[in-house]
């Protein structure tokens, strides 16, 4: 069964949102796009500082099955990437809500977050694709 945390918000292309205290976001992609990605061999990180719209691609990850865009889920400056990822791409796989995230966001407008989906309407979504 996929995890959907029920205090994170999602995108159609399976990234999930953490609104942190600062009001930057951490990002990642979901525990339902790791598995059916398979075991991850490489992840290009966004490149910090630069400014990315919503629903551009800004990583990519690629596994022993395929290779896959990430897309900003807002609008708004990578203020971090996540570093480990580079010698531990498989982060993303064991623990895609935590050490598996992929970057940091400050948004250009923090009411962007009522676009995305709610935990119980990802898992609808997740449904309606298996």
């Amino acid at each position: 069964m996929t995890q959907v945390p029920d205090n994170l918000k999602y995108n159609r292309t399976h990234e999930w949102t953490r609104l942190e205290d600062d009001g930057t976001l951490t990002i990642g992609i979901t525990d339902h796009a790791q598995s059916e990605l398979g075991d991850l061999v490489f992840v290009e990180t966004p490149t910090v500082g630069r400014h990315y719209d919503a629903e551009e691609a800004c990583a990519v990850v690629e596994s022993v099955k395929a290779a896959s865009d990430i897309y900003a889920p807002v609008g708004g400056e990578v203020i971090e990437a996540n570093s480990e990822l580079q010698d531990s791409p498989e982060l993303v796989n064991t623990d895609p809500y935590g050490e598996g995230w992929i970057m940091r966001i400050r948004p250009d407008d923090s009411d962007d977050l009522e676009q995305l989906l709610d935990p119980e309407d990802y898992q609808d979504l997740v449904a309606d694709e298996e």
